[in-house]
């Protein structure tokens, strides 16, 4: 209709119109579509929700029993002991990270059974008892206060700790005291167990290394943090026994035996946190790639601490690598010298002689020097037929394999006995401590990545966010909240699981490769590219509004000299 009423129009007004109807069918259909359709493809994100992870207060929740055993308190302090209690101590790391412990304690006395068990001929039965009675969940604690007189424990020894959620603490307290005089003097003894099997605040800060600054570290606590691989859905393990002069040493090792006996009761233990992977080779003719010194002193080759750090890359270059897996690899190497340098010992940097003969690199794993034994080099027959001990290597590697998983040693008092895991590999409470470090360590990477995707989306606008990588940051913020409330309800499997998964999707988001896409395509080449095409229209069309423009201000100016 508007065509067939401009074609009836004269011939000045006509063309008028026709300027007027083709401008206006630009701006207001041919622009937005032309910017609708070019526009950058950004899904919707909880920015708010990741801002308020940037400031992060977390509560870690401890369940406590606190079990009086026979001949601790009178009748009349039995009667008075309280259901509960409450202590609560707060960290602050930074100006937006702070940590609140929270310990429930929670009081009773022993059962008949209880009683009967710590009346046994040994701790260790006592304790192995003690577990079948109460099954404690994870990241909870259960202690046993028995009189001094008792003689369960060794003397010089106050505090046991078990393999199992179990302590017993042997203290004495005064009949005449009133309850809260003694939950006073008890309750620091108490406290003591607990930091003692869980962590300190220096663990802590390097488990959160992402957000506090690292010049707060202690020297310590770095060196720990550096050590032990960051938390990974899987681990690739990898045994290798290097053989570089097998005309002289026909090595054989059972390292599925082995296996077996050592490295997989430990590795079941850790089935919930992470997917182990092991495999094993031989590799003949590796050499390390330093040539070792001869000491006169021990009549023996020796390598220094210096060249420890050269060792490796020659050898890494043998070892192959796992393209199949994006998970870490852990290479745990047991070398045994040639007949020329044999025996070979590692010396430290003051120049003792390690007594493992071995040693560990930070998040790639360790090498054991094993030499053979001296009977074997009078023999003139070669190659020499060799047995690995396998005991003596696999203790060395468990206790390096703890390290690289980040495991660490906890510091035990004069006056505290820790039983050993044995082959075992891990104590209910190392692994319970193992949890809340890499709980705190995921939550710490997964909030900053959250925040570093939304700070760098939100000052790159033409960075395409699809929606599945939408889909993935809601899962992380998700998962965050889930851990932070699990803490703090005191569900600490719940709450590794949640950070878990949290610290997966974020990762999934931040290195998706489609965020790349368009990051190298700028709106100014955008114009570069569009300004060609549309120039030579909007010129015409322009100087047409310009014309219509100065006639309509010609119109209006003779009209107001009329008047």
């Amino acid at each position: 209709m508007l065509i067939t009423f401009v074609l009836f129009l004269p011939e000045k007004q006509r063309g008028k119109y026709a300027a007027l109807s083709i401008a206006a069918m630009v701006i207001v259909v041919g622009l937005p579509l032309w910017w609708k359709t070019t526009e950058t493809y950004r899904a919707s994100l909880p920015y708010s929700q990741i801002s308020e992870l940037d400031t992060l207060q977390l509560q870690l929740t401890m369940e406590v029993d606190v079990i009086f055993t026979k001949g601790t308190l009178t009748a009349e302090q039995q009667n008075k002991v309280p259901m509960s209690q409450t202590q609560e101590n707060y960290y602050k790391m930074n100006d937006k990270t702070g940590l609140r412990y929270r310990y429930e304690m929670k009081y009773r006395t022993a059962t008949v059974m209880e009683d009967s068990a710590l009346r046994m001929e040994s701790v260790q039965e006592a304790d192995v008892s003690l577990s079948q009675l109460n099954e404690s969940p994870s990241g909870s604690l259960v202690i046993y206060v028995i009189p001094e007189t008792s003689g369960l424990l060794p003397d010089g020894i106050n505090v046991y700790m078990g393999i199992y959620r179990t302590a017993i603490l042997r203290t004495s307290l005064h009949k005449e005291a009133k309850m809260e005089e003694l939950l006073s003097v008890i309750g620091p003894k108490i406290l003591r167990i607990i930091q003692t099997v869980t962590f300190t605040n220096n663990d802590i800060k390097a488990s959160m290394s992402d957000r506090v600054p690292t010049g707060k570290f202690t020297k310590e606590s770095l060196a720990d943090s550096m050590r032990a691989f960051k938390s990974s859905p899987g681990y690739e393990i990898t045994f290798s026994l290097l053989n570089p002069d097998p005309k002289s040493h026909d090595l054989h090792w059972d390292i599925e035996e082995a296996v077996d006996k050592y490295i997989q009761p430990f590795l079941d233990k850790l089935s919930g946190v992470a997917n182990f992977s092991v495999d094993s080779q031989i590799l003949y003719y590796a050499i390390l790639g330093v040539t070792p010194r001869y000491d006169k002193t021990i009549s023996s080759y020796t390598l220094s601490a210096e060249s420890l750090p050269h060792v490796i890359n020659p050898v890494e270059a043998r070892l192959g690598s796992n393209a199949a897996s994006s998970n870490p690899v852990l290479n745990f190497l047991l070398y045994v010298p040639d007949y020329p340098h044999c025996p070979l010992y590692i010396k430290d940097q003051n120049g003792a002689t390690v007594q493992s003969n071995a040693f560990h690199s930070p998040r790639w794993g360790g090498i054991m020097v094993y030499n053979v034994n001296e009977k074997y080099l009078d023999n003139n027959r070669f190659p020499v037929q060799v047995n690995i001990d396998t005991v003596r290597v696999m203790e060395v590697f468990l206790a390096q394999l703890r390290l690289l998983l980040g495991v660490q040693l906890a510091y035990v008092p004069d006056d505290f006995l820790m039983e050993s895991p044995a082959n075992q590999g891990l104590t209910d409470w190392e692994l319970d401590r193992f949890l809340w470090l890499r709980t705190l360590e995921n939550i710490a990477t997964a909030t900053t990545t959250l925040t570093s995707l939304a700070q760098l989306l939100d000052e790159i606008g033409n960075i395409v966010i699809y929606d599945k990588i939408a889909s993935q940051v809601y899962n992380a913020v998700i998962s965050v909240q889930a851990a932070i409330a699990e803490l703090e309800a005191g569900n600490l499997g719940f709450a590794f699981q949640s950070s878990k998964e949290a610290i997966l999707a974020s990762e999934k988001a931040f290195f998706d490769p489609s965020l790349l896409h368009l990051l190298y395509f700028p709106d100014d080449q955008k114009f570069a590219i569009y300004i060609p095409l549309f120039l030579p229209m909007s010129v015409p069309i322009l100087l047409s509004l310009l014309k219509i423009a100065k006639e309509f201000r010609e119109r209006r100016n003779m009209a107001k000299k009329k008047d």
